[in-house]
C-alpha cells in the first residue's frame, strides 16, 4: 500500500528516507508524528502484525532520524517490536502491508533488507553490546560518528545488557543508550529493577515536591544551591541515575518520549557529548489507539482487525493450540502434585501460562527475560526436591545452552523443558525457527527427549518428563495438531520406545518425529510403506529400528529440524555401528535458515511439506526400485 500524499502529506515527502527527513522543519514533526501512526495503524489492521510497541515509539523514531545523520550515525534497535515507525521512515512504508509474509518485509531487523537496519535482531537485549562493538570500531578506525542503542525497559531484565553496559562505562566509549520505558516488554515487566523504575518515576509526591521546591526557591539564591546539591543526593538514593552513573554513564531524564519539542533538543545536545550516555525516555505502549493503550498484552501481536472498532478478527480454531494443551497440563498437574512449580522467561501468554497464573500464583514464576537464570534458578529448585517446569520457546532455550549442560544435565536433576514453538514458527521468520533443538539436545548426556505427534501424546509425554529422575524436554509445534481426542488421564510412556503405527508390504520404512508423523502415514499410504512414530529422540529406540531396518531394503527418516546432527543422523550411526548396510534418506530442515512466510509457507521452503515428501520420496524410491543393483546411500 502505497503512502498517499492525499492522505498523509506530510508522511509521504519524507518517506523515502531520512534525509528527507531532516529537511523538514522542525515545527511540522508532530504533524509527522500523527499521519506515522495513523498509517501504522491502517496498515497493520490489513494484516496484522508487532502493533503496541511501534505506536508507543513513533515520536521516538521521528527525533532520532531528525536529529542523527542516519545511516552514517549507527542506531541499533532492540528486538524490533518497537521498530515499525523506524521502517516506515526509511524508505519500507509503501511495503508495511507485506510485513512477516513470505517475500515481504522481515518481522523484524535485518541488515540485509536496510542499510539502515545496522544490526539484525529478534532475541532482546542485544542492542547495547552490539552498538558498542560499533562506537569501538569507530574509534579504531578513527571515524567520527555517533552509535545510539534503543533498548525497552523490558529487555534491560536480561544479563547480557547489563554486561554490556559495565563494558561501555569501563570503556568510556562515545555510546548513547536510549531507555525506552514503557513499563511493559511482552507480558508486564517483572523484577525489582522494573518495579523500581515505574514505583519512583511515576511518584506525585516527588515529581510535586519538587516542582514545587523550585518555585519556592527561586527567590532564594544561596538556599537554591544547597537544595540543588541535595537534590542530587536525595536523586542518588531513590532514582536510577545514580544506579546508571556508577556504571559509568551519564544519566538523563526522564523525558517524555511523546514530547518532540523535549526529545529533538535533548538528543542534540547528547549528539554533541563524548563518552558513555544514557538517556531515559518514557512512552506509552499503544499510544494514540485506546484499545491498544488500555490493553497493550492483547495487542503486541495481533492479526488483522477493524482500526475503527477495535475488533481483531481470529481465525476458528480447528482445536487446542499445543500451547493450550501444555498450560491444561500443567494445572492439572500442579492440582495434584504441590511440588509443581512453574517457570518462563517473560513469554506467559504465547506459553500458555495464564491460566496456571492465576490458579497457582504461589507456583507461577516469570523470571523475566532472563533465560540463563531460568534454567539454573529452576536446577537449584530441583536440588530441593521439587519438581520445577520451564516452559520456552525452542528459539530461547538457545540462550541457556551452557546452564543446560552444566547446571541441569552435568547433574542429572529433574527439570522439565516445555519446548513450545519447536520447528518451523512462520512469521516471525529465521530468528524464531525452532529448527535446531533435536541436534543440540541429543548430544546432552542424562537429557531424554521426547516430539509428540498429536495433543494427546504431548500431554502423555510431558507427564512422562515428571516421572524421570533427571532432565528431560518435550518439544511441539507452534499451533494446533491434527485433532486427536486428549485423554483426560495421565499415563507415563516407557521411555526410549517407539509406536508402530503402520506394516507395510513394499520394502519402504519410514522413520518420523513429532508433526511429521502425519506427513509419514501419507507416505506410507502411498508407498505401502512401514510407518514408525518414533517419539523419542534420546534414547533412540534402537532394538525396533535395527529390527526394521534389517528386514527392509531403504529407511526414510522425517524431523522437523535441521538434518546436521538430528535424529536422521542418530538413524545413521546406529545402523553404521550396527553395520546394516541399508539405503538411508534423511529429509529435514536443509542446511540454511528459513525465512518468514505462514508456517505452511514455511515447511514447503524447507521442502517438507506433505506434497513436497511425497514429491522427494517418489524420486528417491523409483531411481531404488528401477536399479536395485546399483542400490546406495544416497543424499537428500
Amino acid at each position: 500500500m502505497s503512502i498517499s500524499a492525499h492522505t498523509y502529506p506530510t508522511l509521504a515527502a519524507v518517506a523515502r528516507s531520512p534525509a528527507d527527513l531532516r529537511t523538514l522543519d522542525e515545527s511540522r514533526l508532530a504533524a509527522l508524528a500523527d499521519e506515522l501512526r495513523a498509517y501504522l495503524i491502517q496498515t497493520v489492521a490489513t494484516r496484522g502484525g508487532h502493533f503496541a510497541a511501534g505506536l508507543g515509539t513513533v515520536e521516538l523514531a521521528i527525533a532520532l532520524h531528525f536529529v542523527f545523520e542516519t545511516p552514517h550515525d549507527r542506531l541499533v534497535w532492540d528486538v524490533g517490536h518497537q521498530a515499525y515507525p523506524h521502517k516506515v521512515l526509511t524508505g519500507r512504508g509503501d511495503r508495511l502491508e507485506t510485513i512477516k509474509q513470505k517475500g515481504g518485509l522481515a518481522p523484524f531487523l535485518t541488515r540485509a533488507e536496510s542499510e539502515y537496519d545496522t544490526f539484525g535482531v529478534g532475541h532482546s537485549s542485544t542492542s547495547i553490546s552490539a552498538a558498542l562493538g560499533m562506537a569501538v570500531a569507530a574509534r579504531h578506525r578513527g571515524e567520527q560518528r555517533n552509535v545510539v542503542a534503543v533498548i525497552g525497559d523490558g529487555a534491560l531484565t536480561a544479563g547480557l545488557a547489563w554486561e554490556a553496559m559495565l563494558n561501555a562505562g569501563a570503556s568510556k566509549a562515545d555510546l548513547t543508550v536510549v531507555l525506552n520505558d514503557n513499563d511493559m516488554s511482552i507480558s508486564e515487566n517483572v523484577g525489582a529493577l522494573s518495579h523500581y523504575l515505574a514505583r519512583i518515576l511515576s511518584s506525585r509526591t516527588y515529581a510535586k515536591v519538587r516542582e514545587g521546591g523550585k518555585r519556592m526557591l527561586r527567590q532564594m539564591p544561596t538556599m537554591r544551591e544547597f537544595a540543588r546539591r541535595s537534590e542530587e543526593h536525595l536523586k542518588g538514593m531513590v532514582l536510577p541515575g545514580t544506579l546508571f552513573e556508577e556504571l559509568g554513564f551519564t544519566y538523563h531524564g526522564p523525558v517524555d518520549g511523546h514530547d518532540l519539542k523535549a526529545l529533538v533538543p535533548t538528543l542534540r545536545n547528547l549528539r554533541n557529548l563524548a563518552g558513555p550516555h544514557f538517556l531515559h525516555v518514557v512512552t506509552r505502549k499503544g499510544k494514540g489507539y485506546a484499545p491498544a493503550e488500555a490493553d497493550p498484552i492483547k495487542w503486541h501481536g495481533p492479526g488483522p482487525f477493524d482500526p475503527t472498532s477495535g475488533t481483531i478478527y481470529k481465525e476458528a480454531a480447528s482445536g487446542p493450540s499445543y500451547s493450550q494443551v501444555f498450560g491444561e497440563w500443567l494445572c492439572d498437574m500442579a492440582a495434584r502434585d504441590p511440588r509443581i512449580i512453574g517457570i518462563t522467561p517473560a513469554m506467559r501468554e504465547g506459553s500458555g501460562l495464564v491460566a496456571y497464573s492465576k490458579r497457582f500464583p504461589d507456583r507461577y514464576y516469570d523470571v523475566a527475560i532472563a533465560e540463563q537464570h531460568a534454567v539454573t534458578f529452576a536446577a537449584g529448585l530441583a536440588c530441593e526436591g521439587l519438581k520445577p517446569v520451564v516452559a520456552i520457546y525452542s528459539t530461547f532455550l538457545q540462550r541457556a545452552y551452557d546452564q543446560l549442560i552444566h547446571d541441569v544435565a552435568l547433574q542429572n536433576l529433574p527439570v522439565v523443558f516445555a519446548l513450545d514453538r519447536a520447528g518451523l514458527v512462520g512469521g516471525d521468520g529465521a530468528t524464531h525457527q525452532g529448527s535446531f533443538d533435536f541436534s543440540f539436545l541429543r548430544c546432552i548426556p542424562n537429557l531424554t527427549v521426547m516430539a509428540p505427534a498429536d495433543e494427546n501424546e504431548c500431554r502423555q509425554m510431558l507427564y512422562t518428563a515428571t516421572t524421570l529422575d533427571g532432565p528431560a524436554a518435550v518439544r511441539y509445534p507452534r499451533g494446533t495438531g491434527p485433532g486427536v481426542r486428549i485423554n483426560a488421564d495421565m499415563t507415563a510412556l516407557p521411555v526410549g520406545k517407539a509406536e508402530l503405527r503402520r506394516e507395510g508390504r513394499s520394502g519402504l520404512l519410514v522413520l518420523a518425529w513429532g508433526a511429521l508423523v502425519e506427513a509419514a502415514m501419507a507416505i506410507g499410504d502411498r508407498f505401502d510403506a512401514t510407518v514408525v512414530n518414533m517419539r523419542f529422540v534420546k534414547p533412540l529406540d534402537e532394538s525396533l529400528v535395527v529390527q526394521l531396518a534389517s528386514r527392509h531394503r531403504a529407511v526414510l527418516t522425517l524431523e522437523e529440524n535441521v538434518l546436521a546432527g538430528g535424529a536422521g543422523s542418530a538413524v545413521g550411526e546406529l545402523l553404521a555401528a550396527e553395520g546394516i548396510a541399508v539405503p538411508l534418506l534423511s529429509l529435514g530442515i536443509p542446511d540454511r535458515f528459513i525465512e518468514h512466510g505462514s508456517r505452511e509457507e514455511c515447511l514447503e521452503m524447507a521442502g517438507l511439506d506433505t506434497p513436497s515428501l511425497l514429491a522427494a520420496t517418489d524420486h528417491w524410491w523409483t531411481a531404488l526400485t528401477a536399479a536395485p543393483a546399483r542400490i546406495r546411500i544416497m543424499a537428500p
